[in-house]
């Protein structure tokens, strides 16, 4: 009987994980023909800052090909992530209380938000400011010509960086309601947590002053939206003698 149980939720999960890969192919498929439209977008926060006449190059034989469709890739996934997360929420939903149900769909939507608010908030105002700071300092003597897979790189690594940033209320709020720190102890670490923000800052973002200090206040204002929002809504849920947490009277898993 546990065998064949156990058997069931591969089988579940084999189709869902199938009917993740089907929706971000079926959606990279309608994006494929504006990949290059799609790389154009990505790489205009920099092409605006460099001189005019200015172009981007591609060292790679197959570059100017493969770049532009990892780039349709990524958008497809961000496109299907509601789906994805669906699918996902839908194979652990059955396993969990009520109460536990309550909590975790909204707290995916709130991090899927504010990764995305991240993002955007770094496409929109830091790559800017950034290039523009790159840019004009620049020796004039020098032709800037960056290269399209390093700039691809970049992005993505200050995307994931600005988009993980942005999950800090999520995490306190989490650690919070789990019983792993109080509001106090949040409150009194939080000359640690400025320091640890800016060393942050300084390992995952360019060497500039400017972009480390992009990161490291926003993350430090994120933090106190989530001692906040801990505030509002922490509150953890009912925990047995021996810690462990324990339903609400006459609730069951998934019902």
């Amino acid at each position: 009987m546990t065998e064949d149980t156990f058997i069931s939720h591969l089988v579940e999960l084999r189709d869902r994980l199938l009917r993740m890969l089907i929706a971000v192919g079926v959606v990279f498929v309608f994006l494929f023909p504006f990949a290059s439209d799609l790389y154009d977008l990505l790489a205009y926060p920099m092409m605006r800052t460099l001189p005019v006449g200015s172009r981007m190059i591609a060292t790679g034989v197959v570059a100017p090909f493969l770049i532009p469709v990892k780039v349709a890739a990524l958008v497809a996934f961000a496109v299907a992530l509601p789906y994805v997360l669906y699918q996902a929420w839908a194979f652990v939903a059955p396993g969990l209380y009520a109460h536990e149900r309550r909590l975790v769909m909204p707290l995916v939507i709130a991090s899927t938000a504010l990764f995305f608010v991240g993002v955007a908030f770094c496409y929109f105002f830091v790559f800017g400011v950034v290039f523009n700071f790159v840019y004009r300092i620049a020796p004039k003597s020098i032709t800037v010509a960056p290269d399209i897979e390093n700039y691809l790189n970049f992005v993505i690594s200050m995307f994931l960086a600005f988009g993980v940033t942005f999950e800090v209320p999520i995490a306190v709020l989490i650690l919070v309601r789990m019983g792993a720190v109080t509001i106090e102890q949040l409150s009194n670490i939080r000359p640690y947590f400025i320091v640890g923000s800016f060393v942050v800052a300084a390992i995952v973002t360019p060497p500039d002053v400017l972009s480390q200090l992009l990161l490291a206040i926003p993350m430090c204002l994120l933090y106190e939206i989530g001692i906040l929002a801990a505030r509002l809504f922490g509150a953890s849920g009912r925990r047995g003698n021996d810690g462990e947490k324990v339903s609400e009277p006459g609730e069951e898993r998934g019902t």
